[in-house]
């Protein structure tokens, strides 16, 4: 059974707000009741009709690179309890580290892979995630970009944006926005931040507040379906064969009695890859084993699977933009004032 994409209800609001702001009465034009998330912070939108509602909405107005500008309308409201923990980060590195762990809470349509080359950290959406459309990726992309603006206070661009969609007729309002070049019918869907942005400071850091909408987080991530429990299986295998070794592709499928061809087949059809499970996997192990002083860096990179802690600093900088030692000192640091009387 594939896993279904959904949008949170807050996040649809921005469409609503959107045609208001036009002169236009949204819910007689999309047909739908305004979306009310208040009742339940886990408001679960298929994705499917978020598409189709933004398909109305173009079709009515004709706005060219609406996408934009639904996008830039974003606040922390919008994104529930991920957008006052980003705003209370203490740096963006921080808030790219919470925004891949709690996204699905906002935008549930597949995994989102983290990629870091001691220049730049990209955020990448490829084949093993549900496409809803060039309006919902652009909706999607402006939204992050905006945030992040918003919370640095700064008028940062990405390096570099592409789309999987076909180019419209004029790309010059998506370069004049992200500020970079812009391409269309790629492979994946990307945006790509300079790494020394990742040291902006955020406008209103608060590391016991953090902690607290964390705990709330993870919870509400605990009740999120997880489709028929397959997942959780290549999850549980991958942490096993962390403790033994390189948990290779081809051990992991040989412990649930497959190929490694079928196992990924399997994974591709619930909306998941391998490598992305292993890396979330890791990254979970990781940040708990960072947790516990008494363990030293060599010691975590072997808990792991890794023959070499270098290899573990590179992965885990990919991961989060940061070292596992800067993260260790952090977590620490944010754990003694939570204790603090």
């Amino acid at each position: 059974m594939s896993r279904e994409a959904f949008v949170s209800s807050a996040y649809v609001g921005l469409l609503y707000e959107f045609l208001q702001a036009r002169g236009e009465d949204p819910v007689s034009l999309l047909g739908q009741p305004w979306p009310d998330h208040r009742r339940d912070p886990l408001g679960r939108f298929p994705m499917d009709l978020w598409a189709d509602l933004l398909q109305r909405a173009e079709q009515k107005l004709g706005t060219p690179a609406m996408g934009i500008e639904i996008g830039r309308l974003i606040t922390p409201a919008h994104i529930g309890i991920l957008g006052y923990a980003l705003l209370a980060c203490a740096n963006l590195a921080e808030a790219l580290v919470r925004f891949e762990r709690y996204v699905r809470l906002v935008y549930d349509h597949g995994p989102m892979g983290t990629h870091f080359d001691g220049k730049s950290i990209e955020l990448e959406w490829g084949d093993d995630c549900l496409h809803p459309g060039q309006l919902a990726d652009e909706v999607a992309l402006t939204a992050l970009v905006q945030f992040a603006r918003n919370v640095t206070n700064q008028r940062l661009h990405p390096d570099y944006v592409c789309f999987l969609n076909p180019a419209p007729d004029d790309v010059a309002p998506y370069e004049a926005y992200f500020g970079c070049p812009v391409e269309f019918e790629q492979a994946s869907t990307i945006v790509r931040f300079p790494i020394e942005q990742l040291d902006l400071p955020l406008r209103q850091p608060d590391p016991v507040l953090l902690s607290i909408l964390e705990a709330q987080a993870d919870k509400l991530l605990a009740e999120l379906p997880v489709g028929d429990g397959f997942e959780q299986d290549v999850r549980r295998a991958i942490s096993r064969r962390c403790r033994t070794g390189e948990p290779a592709l081809g051990a992991v499928a040989g412990d649930l009695n497959l190929s490694g061809r079928s196992l990924q087949r399997r994974l591709q059809s619930r909306g998941f890859s391998f490598q992305g499970l292993l890396d979330e996997t890791r990254l979970m192990l990781a940040k708990d084993y960072l947790r516990d002083g008494h363990l030293q860096l060599t010691e975590v990179a072997q808990m792991l699977g890794y023959s070499e802690q270098s290899a573990f600093n590179h992965a885990f900088r990919r991961w989060t933009g940061q070292s596992p030692r800067k993260y260790r000192q952090r977590t620490m640091l944010t754990d003694r004032q939570l204790v603090r009387p």
